[in-house]
Formats: structure tokens, sequence, C-alpha cells
């Protein structure tokens, strides 16, 4: 007779224990739950130090994007200095490129603007590889065709020498113009680059892959994650 309300309060305490053991749990084991993203890009080792257990580990400094003006879809300037605090997903085009490549680039965008739209750390930008024809009122028109919203989709343009110096030696992605036949001709890796708050690379996607896309959806949840948590520690 006497273990029975031992046993009531038993249970009672397991009861009331679980809800506490789960957001141990979850706020102490589930900040281990994402692996960080890999950076890159060129890196130097820097003259300072942090400790890891107790041991000094010099810093390293990782490539960081310089800083562009270019204008988007409604002749607005938009600089990476603008993103600043954001996590960017970039990827290339042209208006005149009607291949699959870009229309399957653009409907990948409109699926994560689906998921995304009100993240507002989150932005996308689509840099043009025909500046020259690319002109703000060009990229007007083709916005409204795709669906592509200026401020959380920007369509760039700008400066020819900009735009590739950009591209080519900011972001790593090859994109050239050639003369076949006496017409331009552009050649472009066609991916998806990831761009951390600091302008620092975190990830290539071939944008018509479709693991690819999977793992860039995955890998832009765990860079909010990274974000927020960083924010979070006063980073």
């Amino acid at each position: 007779m006497k273990l029975f309300p031992i046993k009531k309060i038993l249970i009672l305490v397991t009861i009331l224990a679980v809800p506490g053991f789960l957001y141990y749990l979850l706020q102490e084991k589930g900040k281990n739950r994402y692996k960080p993203l890999p950076f890159f890009g060129p890196k130097t080792i820097a003259t300072t130090t942090h400790n890891v257990r107790g041991r000094a580990i010099p810093d390293t400094i990782y490539h960081q994007v310089q800083n562009y003006q270019l204008q988007n879809q409604v002749g607005n300037p938009v600089s990476l200095d603008d993103l600043k605090g954001k996590v960017v997903v970039l990827s290339l085009f042209h208006t005149k490129g009607n291949t699959y490549g870009v229309d399957f680039t653009n409907k990948a965008v409109k699926a994560y603007l689906a998921n995304y739209g009100d993240n507002d750390i989150l932005r996308f930008a689509s840099i043009s590889i025909d500046p020259t024809y690319d002109k703000p009122v060009i990229l007007k028109d083709y916005a409204q065709a795709i669906g592509a919203k200026a401020g959380k989709w920007d369509l760039l343009t700008g400066d020819s020498t900009q735009v590739f110096d950009l591209i080519n030696k900011q972001l790593f992605v090859d994109a050239h113009k050639v003369m076949e036949n006496g017409q331009p001709k552009f050649i472009y890796s066609n991916m998806f680059v990831l761009l951390d708050t600091q302008r620092r690379i975190r990830g290539y996607y071939e944008a018509t892959s479709q693991l690819a896309l999977t793992k860039l959806d995955e890998e832009i949840r765990v860079l909010i994650t990274e974000e927020l948590r960083n924010m979070n520690d006063g980073r």
C-alpha cells in the first residue's frame, strides 16, 4: 500500500522532468546539429589567435568578395555593401539567353522565394553576363516576365569591366564572351553562389542539377541558422 503513492510520485516527477530535459537537449546538443559550411577562395593566416582547449590557434582570414555597385531592374543602385548582414544567393543570366539553363535557374529562384520570401535575412541576386545589352530598361520588362521583385530578387547590370571582374575574379565563376560568326556568344558556368553576411563564399551549386539545388536549400537553412546563432552570441 505504501508503494503506490511512491510510484505515483515517481511518475509525476518523470513527467515534469521530461520537458526540461528536452529543452536542455535542444539548447545544448542542438548547437551542434549542423556542421558549419566550408569557406571557398584564397585564405591567409592572421597574426591574431583564438583559444581552443587551452591552445592558441592562429585565426584564418577568408576571402571576402569586394564591394561593387551595380544597377537593378528598376534602375536603383545596388552595392554589395547594401547587402551587409544578408545571406545572398547569386546566379548568372542574360536576357537573350532563352535556354534551358537560364529558364531552369529562374524557376529554381522562384521556388526558393516561395519558401524563403518572408525571411528578411535572405536575398537573391542574378548578375547579367551581357551588361552591354541588359540595361535596366531591358531588365525591367524581363523582371516582370519572370516575377523578379526588386529588393528581394535583384537583376543586376553595370559596367562590363566591373561585372566580369566581380564574376571571374571575386566569385571565381568562369564567364566570358566570344564572337561566333560575327555574333557574340556567352560561355559561363551556370552556378549558384552562396555568400554569408560578411560576403564570404560558402558554397557553389550547379543550377541545373536537382541534387545540387536540394543541397543549396539545405545549406541556406544551415547558414541562416549559423548567422542567427552568431547574432545571438554577439559575434
